[in-house]
């Protein structure tokens, strides 16, 4: 409804020129004092309105931040596992909401999906800084090229159904059409998801369907990723049963070569109808070491005469690829920046299902979303090298001071006359163990900082063990991985998969606390800040394939290093 102004009517008996010039005195009795005095009572409305960070406001004895009590100087007193509740955010808190991005990061992702149906493919991004790697045009080809063939080839179809009648009748036909990688899980959360990301690089560069045998604990965690189809392997495929897939199966491609069931001299005159129905190519560490016979170009031009492969893996073996020369200039093209091929290919892959995404969303935007910063620290402990809790903290608490990745501690509180005085840092622990937490937390309950900051300790869970067959176990560590990996500076557990994989979709270099020497309780170097945001390969292949000499990768490849927390490992990094 339009609102128009209306002008009040002359009295009777007054004419225009009277009223004009009792306007003129009206307006000459506006004096400079009473325009600032409307304003200065105006002024606290104002800020009310248009300033201050969510948060900031001040009551009678402490801070609020995102509807939870604060001790000024010290840490909030939510407790561990506190149910996340949901809070809501005022018109004012713009600064901690999530800034518009392209929700497709860059063509990386795919537009053919109904967002509804996995909320995390979309907005998961949103919680994160911008990718620090531009995205190769060429790998973006390469992905959509890959999806028509999931869809023209992925379960259901009548090329998927021709393909495992072959399989069942034994036979490995000439000329496929269509070949497959199947996948079988082994280990940890984060084993896995190091070793799916490996094997859809190899599915990639080798022209095959990858499938995944999604086993119970498993089930529910991630969407699908390719639209139009399902990865998830069928439950009547005939060789469905990992129990049977270990370093001494007959159908392993080393034994096959050691029985004389396949030759790899003369690779060209092999056929692909005298192969055997399916290989299956452990790729699992064995004594450190990866299978000197997948890796090789001769290998790889038999392996690729297979139209099914089952393999199984605990390692990240995606820079091995990178070192099998038939592969180079392929993934050159499609990672121009070597220490990018998880950050991409993780946020391609991994997206939480609805109830997963529900459990990171809500914790995130009751603890995280409206602070100045969040830290992460991961601290696992391995059985095979125990360290005691009183070593380990000592050593977590020496990596805050020298990298001074938390406040200084004070001895009274602060005059907040210091630029960080009031922000909010929040501290993010993933541990089975709650010491961490009450240590930390205590730490900065007790004192003051010496820059008047607030830290905000929190610990989503601790649950003393871990338990790979637990489904609800494993959705809690997949939404811890998500939660580490919002964080803006993250310190991790040496030979940590749970942490590589955290660190490496934020896109941030961690400092790792490195493992004490095996006849030492402590480590003389609290933590070293790592060359690369990819994950480590714990145990690389022999370079030089079956020569007798071996070879150091990291003295004549300039994209690979050695890990900074595994001396004899492998990580991709860029100069």
């Amino acid at each position: 409804m339009d609102v128009k102004r209306a002008r009040s009517p002359r009295a009777p008996g007054v004419d225009a020129d009277d009223d004009k010039k009792r306007a003129a005195e009206w307006r000459g009795a506006v004096r400079p004092h009473m325009v600032l005095v409307g304003f200065l009572i105006t002024l606290p409305v104002l800020v009310f309105v248009f300033g201050g960070r969510w948060g900031s406001f001040q009551t009678t004895s402490a801070p609020n931040v995102g509807g939870r009590h604060v001790v000024p100087g010290g840490v909030t007193t939510t407790q561990k596992n506190e149910a996340p509740k949901n809070v809501s955010v005022p018109a004012t808190a713009t600064k901690s909401l999530p800034q518009p991005q392209d929700k497709l990061l860059g063509g990386l992702l795919s537009a053919a999906f109904e967002e509804s149906s996995c909320q995390s493919r979309y907005k998961s991004s949103l919680y994160r800084k911008k990718s620090p790697f531009p995205l190769s045009p060429y790998l973006v080809q390469k992905l959509r090229k890959y999806e028509a063939y999931h869809k023209k080839c992925g379960p259901g179809t009548k090329r998927y159904r021709k393909a495992i009648g072959q399989l069942k009748a034994g036979r490995n036909a000439d000329n496929a059409e269509c070949k497959y990688v199947v996948w079988f899980p082994c280990n940890g959360l984060g084993n896995r998801m190091l070793t799916i990301a490996s094997t859809f690089l190899y599915a990639l560069i080798s022209n095959r369907v990858l499938l995944m045998h999604v086993a119970a604990e498993q089930e529910g965690l991630f969407c699908e990723p390719f639209p139009g189809s399902s990865w998830v392997l069928p439950g009547d495929f005939p060789h469905n049963n990992p129990q049977g897939l270990h370093i001494g199966a007959p159908e392993s491609y080393v034994n096959m070569l050691k029985n004389n069931v396949v030759r790899n001299d003369d690779p060209g005159s092999v056929s692909a109808s005298s192969l055997p129905p399916y290989v299956y190519l452990h790729v699992e560490q064995f004594r450190l070491k990866l299978s000197d016979n997948i890796f090789c170009d001769e290998d790889q031009l038999i392996l690729n005469k297979f139209n099914w492969m089952i393999l199984k893996s605990d390692s990240y073996f995606a820079p091995a690829l990178f070192m099998t020369p038939m592969y180079e200039k392929e993934l050159e093209k499609m990672f121009p920046q070597k220490e990018s091929v998880f950050h991409h290919l993780g946020r391609y892959l991994f997206h939480p299902t609805n109830k997963v995404w529900g459990i990171v969303s809500r914790y995130y935007e009751a603890y995280l979303a409206r602070v100045d910063e969040k830290i992460g620290f991961q601290i696992r402990i391995f059985p095979e090298k125990p360290i005691k809790f009183e070593n380990m903290y000592d050593q977590l608490t020496r990596c805050i001071r020298e990298q001074r990745l938390l406040p200084e501690l004070g001895t009274a509180e602060p005059a907040n006359t210091t630029a960080e005085a009031g922000k909010v840092k929040a501290v993010l622990i993933a541990s089975l163990y709650s010491g961490y937490y009450e240590k930390i937390r205590g730490m900065y309950y007790e004192n003051p900082t010496k820059t008047g900051e607030i830290v905000a300790v929190y610990q989503p869970s601790h649950e003393e063990q871990q338990q790979y067959t637990s489904n609800e176990h494993n959705q809690k560590a997949l939404a811890e991985i998500y939660l580490l990996s919002y964080c803006d500076k993250i310190a991790m557990s040496a030979w940590s998969t749970f942490g590589y994989v955290a660190y490496s979709f934020a896109g941030v270099k961690p400092w790792i606390l490195l493992r004490p020497d095996w006849d030492k309780e402590r480590s003389e170097v609290a933590c070293v800040r790592s060359t690369s945001v990819e994950p480590c390969l714990h145990s690389p292949p022999i370079l030089s394939c079956r020569a007798k000499k071996e070879v150091d990768a990291a003295t004549v490849k300039p994209y690979v290093r050695h890990c900074e927390d595994v001396g004899f490992g492998l990580k991709l990094f860029d100069s």
